[in-house]
């Protein structure tokens, strides 16, 4: 576990395996689309994470394993040489400022398109996207993806692994395997995204096991101190729906516990939900908590942050907080105003501004008071 004494105070040095953390707060993955073209990180990248050093831990948002799974246009790719030489730039960055990174591996599945990839998108079964994806010709109606093969599946395993080994060397503390938000691997856990009748479909002990194989895969790429997983119990983001989440989930962590991995991360987490407690519960190591937050006062980042950590969680998880405040952590030990989150640069947008513009406590134009906009998010399926 990651804390030693009983307490709330998420401004407290932590321990995450074998790294210490100047604190308990986590900057949660977030897909920001401003990669190059071919998924390499770009200079403003670097500028951003550098900026965001002060988190106790980074994890960089999802990057792709392969070309298939590249779910937007200009998301970041950890498969050539030249995507592990743009993500050695961030972490190189990051370090020299104090930080320390993990990078979430994201395939998309059916998340994707033929528009931005050139390649039909692969899935469990061939169900497509119920809603439409963004592509650079703008929103399109999902694709039919191609039922994957076994050959497909093991192929993407290795493709998990090989991601794995390359973020390390780029200079990645440990990688965050992404099985959550109806992604390829939640796609497989999902009742009406799989319809297989093979080793990887029907009932839950079955489901489960192509999270666990790349689990299993990226922990002896890496090794297990080295990965964390992501999961989202019963969250219908991508059209994904479980008809027995509480089944589902013991059962995967019933299979993911004895890999002894860095942590578990759980998606908008609620500590008052059922599925949270028995998952706590459940769960050996330690836990990653990401609150749904609805305000982003300072106030209430805080309120949630030790709710968190009362309901036992280990580390907590925020989003939208680090993408608005650079200085979050600064901002939170002093109790000042949070700045306000500019929703209309979420998603879908390059540049600097609603990323690298966001002032500093002690800047010139800083906020001095938060914005009712702040608690507005026009793309709450992929922010946090």
């Amino acid at each position: 576990m990651t804390r030693t004494t009983d307490t709330t105070d998420f401004l407290a040095p932590a321990r995450l395996g074998r790294l210490e953390l100047p604190h308990h707060l986590v900057m949660a993955p977030l897909t920001r689309n401003r990669a190059e073209a071919d998924g390499t990180p770009s200079d403003l990248m670097v500028t951003h994470y550098a900026q965001r050093a002060s988190a106790g831990l980074i994890v960089a948002e999802g990057s792709t394993p392969n070309a298939v799974g590249q779910t937007y246009p200009d998301i970041t790719a950890i498969h050539t040489d030249r995507h592990q030489e743009g993500w050695r730039k961030v972490t190189d960055a990051v370090r020299a400022a104090g930080g320390r990174m993990f990078l979430q591996l994201q395939h998309g599945g059916r998340v994707s398109h033929p528009a931005t990839t050139g390649l039909t998108p692969v899935a469990p079964s061939a169900v497509p996207l119920p809603e439409t994806i963004f592509t650079a010709g703008g929103h399109r109606p999902g694709a039919v993806p191609r039922e994957m093969t076994a050959d497909d599946i093991r192929t993407t395993i290795a493709d998990f692994a090989a991601a794995a080994r390359r973020a390390v060397d780029a200079g990645f503390e440990g990688v965050e395997v992404h099985a959550a938000n109806g992604m390829l691997l939640h796609q497989f856990l999902a009742d009406n995204t799989n319809r297989r009748d093979d080793a990887y479909g029907g009932p839950a002990g079955r489901r489960v096991r192509f999270a666990v194989e790349v689990a299993e895969a990226v922990a002896d790429a890496v090794g297990a101190d080295r990965v964390g997983i992501r999961i989202s119990p019963a969250s219908t983001v991508n059209g994904v729906r479980e008809e027995d989440t509480d089944g589902l989930y013991a059962t995967l962590l019933a299979r993911l516990t004895g890999l002894d991995l860095a942590y578990l991360h759980l998606v908008r987490s609620d500590p008052a939900a059922g599925w949270y407690r028995r998952i706590r519960a459940a769960w050996p190591g330690t836990l990653i908590g990401n609150p749904d937050l609805t305000d982003l006062s300072g106030e209430a980042v805080a309120r949630a942050s030790r709710e968190m950590l009362a309901a036992g969680a280990d580390l907590v998880a925020l989003g939208r907080p680090f993408l608005a405040n650079p200085d979050l952590v600064e901002r939170l030990r002093r109790g000042a105003p949070l700045n306000p989150v500019r929703d209309r640069y979420f998603m879908y947008v390059g540049g600097a501004a609603g990323y690298n513009d966001y002032p500093a406590l002690d800047a010139p134009d800083a906020q001095t008071s938060p914005s009712s906009d702040s608690i507005v998010a026009l793309d709450g399926a992929r922010v946090a």
